[in-house]
């Protein structure tokens, strides 16, 4: 196979990215301006490579076919799977590229949802993550097993970006709705953030074995996040209504800290989801 080489001849950085979708894709256009040789999979769809990352078979003949990469992502979804394909995705997905490449740097994209505080509390990376729900008790095994093999876990909050955010489409067509009087806090992060963080992280020797909190600077409450989108589109808020407890991720109410990520030095384009609100309305 090729050796691939940079313009003074040390050897290029290399990384396989699993899971080429919203924020998967954003990654690998920014390891490229980096000048990262990148490798895409995807179980499916537009990829360089195809493999499922569940199946230990199907990665060990990714493998065998391509250069050896220097670092890997696992930015794979289980696209609103149950717990089967929570087990699939995550805890094996994970299991198999810490077994498969060993000593190689790997960083798991997990979610905020792993904290179940419902008082409104912060949390941080240290915080209880006590869960009853069955996806959530996978996701904590990937983590673990991640860990284990002293990769890095990057716990990302709510992802919108261009051509998404649900919160956004409902209050836009007046669909929307607050949860009783708008006090729970919601947590978010723009999809170009989210993999500005991907590339920053999985590039420190120091950030492995560690997790870390990937959102934005501004944990909002659902009124105070109304009042702001009311104001940038001169729209009426939304009506009260029940709280929604039967989420896939479990109903909670806490704000996620950025400080352990913000303390290795990057920062957030998108300070909070209202300032980025505008913008990402032209592209729904």
């Amino acid at each position: 196979m090729k050796s691939w080489k940079g313009s003074r001849g040390e050897s290029m950085k290399h990384v396989l990215l699993v899971g080429n979708g919203f924020v998967g894709k954003c990654a690998a256009e920014m390891f490229r301006m980096n000048g990262w040789r990148v490798t895409t999979v995807n179980r499916t769809g537009m990829a360089d490579e195809h493999a499922d990352v569940g199946s230990e078979n199907s990665l060990q003949k990714l493998k065998n076919r391509i250069e050896k990469p220097t670092h890997v992502v696992h930015c794979a979804s289980a696209s609103g799977g149950g717990v089967e394909t929570y087990q699939q995705v995550y805890l094996d997905g994970c299991c198999n590229l810490a077994e498969l490449f060993p000593s190689i740097p790997i960083l798991f994209t997990s979610s905020t949802s792993v904290y179940p505080q419902t008082d409104g509390t912060c949390v941080d990376e240290n915080s209880l993550t006590v869960l009853d729900r069955e996806t959530g008790k996978i996701l904590l095994e990937a983590e673990a097993a991640i860990l284990k093999s002293n990769g890095i876990v990057a716990r990302l909050a709510g992802i919108y970006g261009n051509g998404r955010s649900y919160l956004l489409k409902k209050f836009l067509s007046g669909e929307a709705s607050m949860e009783e009087g708008g006090e729970r806090i919601l947590n978010h992060i723009h999809q170009w953030d989210a993999a500005s963080a991907i590339v920053h992280l999985l590039d420190r020797a120091d950030a492995r074995g560690e997790i870390y909190n990937v959102c934005d600077s501004s944990p909002k409450s659902q009124i105070e996040t109304y009042r702001e989108l009311a104001r940038i589109f001169e729209k009426p808020l939304p009506p009260s209504a029940s709280r929604k407890l039967n989420s896939k991720r479990g109903w909670s109410h806490k704000a996620v800290s950025n400080a352990k990520l913000v303390s290795t030095g990057w920062r957030p384009k998108y300070e909070s989801f209202t300032e980025a609100a505008a913008e990402v309305s032209l592209t729904l």
